[in-house]
């Protein structure tokens, strides 16, 4: 729940895991790499924002900084384990950091 009259926020944990599957997915799928990268930039800048808002500038650098080191960390871990694995273990990981370190925390003070 958001701050204020009882708004229900849609949960940042289900968009910046998914992100990160939808801009593989979307680079993948067209060839087209940068297509990617505007899928992660439109997904981390909306949940930067709710992050702002709900949990305060520092957890928001620590949610960002988790959410591009695992964009990062999924090109050599791709190479260790598949692409596909590499995608969804960096997205159920970054999923769960969002929900304790954010979610979890805004629904508990609302």
């Amino acid at each position: 729940m958001a701050k204020g009259a009882g708004v229900q926020r849609f949960p940042t944990a289900a968009v910046s895991g998914g992100s990160l599957i939808a801009g593989y997915l979307a680079a993948r799928e067209t060839g087209v790499r940068p297509l990617g990268g505007v899928v992660l930039a439109v997904a981390g800048s909306w949940c930067a924002q709710s992050w702002y808002r709900s949990v305060g500038p520092g957890s928001t650098g620590m949610l960002l900084g988790i959410y591009l080191g695992a964009f990062g960390a999924s090109h050599p871990l791709a190479k260790k384990i598949g692409a596909w694995p590499s995608v969804l273990t960096v997205s159920g990981l970054t999923a769960a950091a969002t929900y304790l370190l954010a979610d979890r925390p805004a629904a508990l003070a609302a």
